[in-house]
């Protein structure tokens, strides 16, 4: 059996949704992005205008008016069966909260047709927490993209038991041709390989600045000093965006929901949610 994927649908035009979906289009597929109304897709049409601008910069083929072909190119709607009723792969990016993720498998089962694919883009919980609410687990399985995805090109693939190896094989088939690097994982890991690594080093930052140890500029500076990585921690959360660490540390144990409020308390309320917002830890020109 070939499994053949052409018509792509992205669920849920956030941050790295809209990236997952622009990086799509820009490789030559139909790409249809939901939403859950109006005010949501405007929002998307102006990530996908930005996206724009950045691949002509940053990529190389983007020019001649390709990326801003691609940017108009994508199908906006916030009609769920409309986004999904010709799909063959469905890619997942709502929010990072599992009841929310559970209930969209369970109107997505109904909407979408028995070949789609459903892919969750979640960075931290596992699929099996999904699986039986999408209807089809042979057919169903984790592809997570890390943010900047022009840029930081990977896509962790990650199986269910009951992932059929042809389906797995078909999404390695396509992260590949759209530009990711495949990164196979041979069962299931919370946070893949990625936030295995990464998460840890957040939360150790976050800790130190919610605690009163160090403010996060001298937390980033050690960091870039002391490894040579371009960023430090609190520099990478801006990028991702603070509702992303917000919803996961939230439901996590008493040091998870404290770090949750400090977030919530001195960022997250004031607007301060990262690059997107304008400013996070640090400001950002718009």
């Amino acid at each position: 059996m070939t499994i053949d994927i052409r018509k792509v649908t992205v669920l849920g035009t956030g941050v790295l949704g809209s990236q997952i979906a622009f990086q799509t289009a820009f490789s030559g597929f139909d790409v249809t992005a939901y939403d859950i109304n109006d005010d949501a897709l405007k929002a998307a049409s102006e990530r996908f205008e930005k996206l724009a601008a950045i691949y002509k910069g940053e990529v190389n083929g983007a020019g001649g008016g390709k990326a801003e072909k691609t940017a108009s190119a994508i199908t906006l709607t916030s009609d769920l069966a409309q986004a999904v009723r010709d799909a063959d792969l469905v890619i997942e990016a709502v929010p990072e909260v599992l009841s929310i993720k559970q209930d969209t498998y369970t109107k997505l089962g109904e909407h979408a047709p028995e070949r789609t694919i459903f892919a969750t883009n979640s960075s931290s919980l596992l699929p099996s927490a999904m699986v039986e609410f999408t209807g089809r687990p042979d057919r169903f399985l984790a592809l997570h993209f890390a943010n900047q995805v022009w840029k930081f090109n990977t896509a962790e693939v990650m199986g269910t038991p009951a992932t059929d190896p042809k389906v797995y094989k078909a999404v390695v088939d396509f992260a590949t041709d759209i530009g990711m690097v495949p990164i196979e994982l041979h069962k299931e890991k919370a946070g893949y390989v990625l936030n295995s690594l990464l998460i840890p080093l957040l939360n150790a930052a976050m800790d130190l600045g919610a605690n009163g140890y160090a403010d996060p500029e001298t937390v980033d500076k050690t960091w870039r000093i002391a490894t040579g990585a371009p960023a430090g921690p609190f520099q990478i959360l801006d990028i991702v965006g603070l509702t992303t660490p917000y919803n996961m540390l939230v439901n996590g144990d008493e040091n998870g929901k404290h770090l949750a409020k400090w977030l919530q308390d001195n960022y997250i309320s004031k607007g301060k949610l990262g690059i997107a917002s304008g400013e996070g830890f640090y400001k950002y020109g718009k």
